[in-house]
């Protein structure tokens, strides 16, 4: 397939991307490095000793450490410079993430602070706005809260019934309805709350704690994240200067979404992140743990269990890297834009990575923390066990910024809307992946050549099966969410495997970085063949679906899968030697 040097949102699904084109991990800067540090240390020598009061729900005590983090300039990075932050990039604000996602609630508390109930004020405030909020909201001296969902409206945010009237005086709209489960709420000094202005008009509002008519619900009683704050904000005739509206009136759905992107992408590293922190745990009690006289560790099921672990992990993080790479060249000279409609189209411009960071990251981190509980055993429902409440705390990231269904959804619906923009040449992608199926294709050359060519193989794919479900349903396909689940689900297993493909290709294609890269793609390539079998099931038939099974076969069939049970078990090898997730 042709190869692009334009970056451009979605480009991955209609066209090759080159190793030197992506952002991985080991291009971090010293600088990158040096904050990845501070983060770390800030949660190990300060957050996690006091994990048990924090899960008490010792409300004044996540205050105090996050305004330390202020201090430490970890709540300033997505702040420009001009506002009392540090305004640094998209790869920095997601390594802090990272390191905060192994850190429970107060990760939770944090990062909610940093990105949605910030960044609207950042993209959006007008220049009062934020030299009022922002550098309060830099040091922590203000904590922030995001308003969005109601008891009525979940996914279907745009359904809400709070209301803002404009006063007779039109110095204050008025404020009335109920939010639901909102994070922060408990300690929070400003609250982003969307409502409607005249029943209609979706509008985006920054309210103050003290502003007459807010009031909070109890504290809600949950499943984890049980050291988080989450309560309702109840807005009753709660009068907001005029000079509060975030945005235009009517434009807060714009908002709303647009921020929700870079939500996605950071819940995406945080994700990662208690991945990471939940192999590390379960590597050690293989260790420690003695049954018929060995480790666990010593069995070779075990063994495989961490490897898989290993490789989902490397798989995210290196499509969590590769999309801050790209959300940088896209959004890295927005801080300064006044232009809303630029600031739209920038954060609007990969959504579909966004989207895919949040699945792939949440999934990850439920995969290997329930595969951490499993290897515990009994032990592992024991509340003395950290996997406990890490297995507890980690169902909400499958919820948070949109279900992973909705935002499954949202990667064909963007694609094809960029197709029929003229954005993305979707057709033309389809008619040459179907050319190629047919007729036999040059081979790849270099390192990790039969794993660039199972990228191929991925692509052609997902493009077919686009192509048949276009072809097939044609308008109508928007409704068929069984068939956008499997399309959506083949550009997710392409986006993770390419990504650490391309990474691994990058750092040379050698070492266990390569054979982590190997594993994925080969694990992939299966998943993806069965899922495209299903899409033409589900969409032609019996006759035509022997046709194209057959098809399917030959394009897989060519590869050959060698020594998988041995690069599983040399994986699991290195992470037991270092007792935690490594890649070299």
């Amino acid at each position: 397939m042709e190869t692009t040097g334009q970056r451009t949102g979605g480009e991955f699904l209609v066209s090759q991307v080159e190793a030197d084109a992506v952002f991985t991990p080991e291009d971090l800067t010293e600088e990158q490095k040096m904050i990845v540090a501070t983060a770390k240390d800030f949660v190990e020598g300060e957050v996690n000793p006091h994990s048990e009061e924090i899960e008490n729900q010792d409300f004044e005590l996540t205050v105090r450490l996050l305004r330390k983090a202020g201090e430490l300039g970890l709540l300033a990075h997505s702040i420009p410079e001009a506002y009392g932050g540090l305004g640094l990039d998209k790869v920095t604000k997601g390594i802090v993430g990272e390191a905060l996602g192994g850190s429970g609630s107060y990760g939770v508390a944090h990062s909610n602070h940093t990105c949605i109930a910030t960044l609207p004020i950042t993209y959006f405030g007008t220049e009062e706005q934020k030299r009022r909020y922002l550098p309060k909201l830099a040091s922590g001296e203000y904590l922030g809260a995001y308003c969005l969902t109601e008891p009525s409206s979940g996914s279907d945010a745009l359904g809400a019934k709070t209301t803002a009237v404009l006063n007779d005086a039109g110095t204050h709209y008025v404020l009335n309805g109920t939010k639901q489960w909102i994070t922060n709420a408990g300690f929070a000094d400003t609250f982003i709350v969307y409502a409607k202005v005249d029943g209609e008009k979706f509008t985006a509002f920054i309210v103050e704690k003290d502003f007459p008519g807010l009031s909070l619900g109890p504290e809600e009683k949950k499943m984890g994240i049980k050291g988080s704050s989450t309560r309702s904000v109840i807005l009753e005739n709660c009068p907001v200067p005029v000079e509060n509206v975030l945005g235009e009136v009517g434009r807060g759905h714009l908002i709303a979404f647009t921020v929700l992107n870079l939500g996605r992408y950071n819940l995406g590293f945080a994700c990662t992140g208690g991945a990471k922190k939940a192999l590390e745990v379960a590597v050690k009690y293989t260790k420690e743990r003695y049954q018929f006289k060995r480790p666990l560790s010593a069995f070779t099921a075990t063994q495989e269990k961490l490897a898989n672990m290993a490789i989902r992990i490397y798989a995210s993080e290196s499509l969590q890297y590769r999309t801050g790479g790209l959300l940088e060249e896209a959004l890295g000279d927005l801080y300064e834009e006044t232009d809303q409609n630029k600031v739209i189209e920038g954060l609007s411009e990969f959504a579909i990575e966004c989207a895919i960071c949040k699945v792939f990251g949440s999934e990850t981190l439920d995969q290997v923390v329930d595969e951490a509980l499993q290897l515990h055993g009994g032990y592992g429902f024991m509340q003395e066990y950290a996997v406990e409440q890490m297995y507890r705390d980690a169902r909400i990231q499958r919820i948070f910024e949109g279900t992973n269904e909705i935002n499954r959804l949202i990667v064909p619906g963007f694609l094809l809307r960029r197709s029929k923009k003229g954005k993305l040449d979707l057709q033309g992608a389809i008619e040459q992946a179907v050319q190629e199926l047919h007729q036999p294709q040059l081979p790849v050359e270099g390192p990790l050549a039969q794993e660039q060519e199972m990228i191929l193989s991925l692509r052609r794919l997902f493009l077919v099966g686009a192509g048949l479900a276009l072809q097939t349903l044609g308008d109508k396909l928007q409704e068929e969410q069984e068939v956008l689940m499997k399309f959506s689900e083949l550009a997710i297993n392409l986006y993770a495997a390419e990504s650490a493909v391309l990474r691994a290709k990058k750092a040379g294609g050698q070492g266990l970085k390569a054979e982590l890269a190997r594993a994925c793609a080969e694990d992939v390539l299966l998943e993806s063949e069965l899922i495209a079998r299903r899409l033409v099931c589900a969409l032609t038939t019996a006759e035509r679906q022997a046709l194209y099974i057959k098809l399917f076969q030959r394009e897989i069939g060519k590869y050959r899968f060698e020594q998988t049970l041995q690069r599983k078990r040399e994986i699991a090898s290195r992470v037991l030697d270092a007792e935690k997730y490594v890649t070299e």
